[in-house]
């Protein structure tokens, strides 16, 4: 499998402004559960005086935008969160210690089936630094190769291939909704203009 290089070399945090950071004087664990955890912590602001901040923590995750000839492989899943089905490209948590490259083929074997020649890194981003420390380490896979399905237990789904005009319609409707599947399309949309990425 060809893959351009890893996401930690190629997320690396840059110079920070040192003048806004702010200290942590205290940390509370308020919640440990399967895929996140809570804590509050209390900080010192620039200005001297003290705030708290409650924090998700998260493991972080992977997104696979897969390219099948001129179309992208979604699953539609119900999303408890939501109380609805969701449109998504393919993606999954890290297990602990697992690089992200090996989640992204494993989450993308779990649920398509596929296997990828060749898996690209395409960006890292934050989904909501205000209170979150989960990133997501968004792939490219080409060159696929069907397979069997290896889904979890407790993982409903159902795989499909779509159109870049179909990926907007459905945008459109509201049925492909969240962040990454959003990138990702944006992400094949210039890649089909430009050939870049």
């Amino acid at each position: 499998m060809k893959s351009r290089t890893s996401a930690e070399s190629i997320y690396a945090p840059q110079p920070a402004n040192p003048k806004l950071d702010e200290v942590t004087v205290s940390s509370k664990a308020i919640f440990e559960g399967k895929v996140i955890s809570l804590q509050v912590d209390t900080v010192q602001l620039p200005n001297g005086q003290t705030a708290t901040r409650e924090i998700i923590k998260h493991p972080g995750a992977v997104a696979v935008l897969a390219i099948k000839g001129d179309r992208m492989l979604v699953v539609d899943q119900y999303r408890q969160a939501m109380g609805r089905t969701e449109v998504e490209i393919p993606a999954g948590k890290l297990d602990p210690g697992e690089q992200p490259e090996v989640a992204a083929a494993r989450e993308l074997k779990e649920e398509t089936g596929y296997e990828a020649k060749s898996l690209r890194h395409l960006r890292s981003f934050y989904t909501s630094p205000g209170f979150a420390d989960e990133i997501i380490h968004l792939y490219m896979a080409e060159e696929l190769e069907a397979g069997e399905m290896a889904l979890d237990e407790d993982e409903f789904l159902e795989v499909a291939e779509i159109t870049l005009e179909e990926a907007y319609r459905l945008m459109d409707e509201n049925r492909i909704s969240d962040a990454k599947t959003m990138m990702a399309v944006y992400a094949w949309e210039i890649y089909r203009t430009t050939g870049r990425l």
